[in-house]
This record gives structure tokens, sequence and C-alpha cells, in this order.
């Protein structure tokens, strides 16, 4: 089993800057994606950036540029930088990590953290 818990959310103006942290604890696989998701209301759960245990990072369209993903292994937290925020980036932001079965690359474990709302005002 594994434990996300996140931190550092709140609310700012348009054009502000959030760093949220998610550490994760417990049956960690050296094969591993961390990443962050956010549901606004009324709205999907969507991708924001994801980052493996390799260094390989993915992000939405609507946060290249303006959001950065890091992750510090020895600590297994991840980090998302948050700059130039705008309206629409308010949201829930799930912190999430997946095992991968080191051999077969199948996903093994799939957890969710509790979420941490993000507000950004105009």
């Amino acid at each position: 089993q594994v434990q996300l818990v996140e931190s550092g959310g709140g609310l700012v103006q348009a054009g502000g800057s959030l760093r949220l942290s998610c550490e994760a604890s417990g049956r960690i696989l050296s094969r591993n994606r961390m990443g962050w998701y956010r549901q606004a209301p009324g709205k999907q759960r969507e991708l924001v950036a994801t980052l493996t245990s390799g260094g390989s990072t993915n992000y939405a369209d609507s946060v290249k540029v303006r959001f950065t993903i890091s992750r510090d292994n020895a600590k297994n937290t991840v980090y998302l930088q948050m700059n130039s925020l705008k309206p629409e980036d308010t949201a829930v932001y799930y912190c999430n990590l997946k095992n991968y079965n080191p051999i077969s690359a199948a996903v093994t474990g799939d957890y969710w953290g509790q979420g941490t709302q993000v507000t950004v005002s105009s």
C-alpha cells in the first residue's frame, strides 16, 4: 500500500505562483510514475503533469511553460511549481503514484492523495 500526502494549495491572484508538494510513503517500487491531476467543479479529472522514476515528463498543453514538475527521490516527494496562474487553473489538485512491474511494465498499483484546493482569483 502507498500513502500520498499533499500540501501547498491555497488562494492566489492571477499571475501569481504556488508550489504543491506530495510525499509518498509505503511500498514504492523502483519503477514508478508520480504526477498531478486536477478536477474543476463540473468537469472531469484531467492530467496536469507526470514524471517517471526514469525522468520522463509529460505535461498538459494548457500548463506547458507555466508549470514544472520535479521530484526528490530520496524523499519520495514530487513537486509542482505553478507560475503565471490563471483563474482557469482553479481546481482540486490530486497527487497520483503508479507502480510498475519492473519486468513487464504492467501497472501493479494506482494510488491517489486526498487532494488540495487551488483557487486563482481574477
